[in-house]
């Protein structure tokens, strides 16, 4: 389940819990909205550390010099000395 699944199922369950007024005989939804928005907290934070997980910096790479080259153009400092 992504980010926006997790958003939509908070979503959903504060609707449930806050803006409803149905009752129905043997379901709660009240309860069932806590539990909506409690799993979507859980997903949410869950792929939060996923994410910042997965960002790995690479160091740079150290370039190779080919000290042969060098040596074949007369540059052997680098300056043309």
């Amino acid at each position: 389940m992504g980010l926006g699944g997790c958003i939509i199922l908070i979503a959903a369950g504060a609707i449930l819990t806050f803006a409803t007024d149905w009752h129905m005989q043997g379901v709660n939804l009240h309860l069932v909205g806590v539990i909506l928005m409690i799993v979507g907290l859980i997903g949410v934070t869950t792929f939060s550390s996923i994410a910042r997980r997965r960002r790995v910096v690479v160091p740079p790479t150290a370039t190779v010099v080919d000290d042969e080259r060098r040596r074949r153009d007369g540059y052997s400092d680098g300056y043309g000395v």
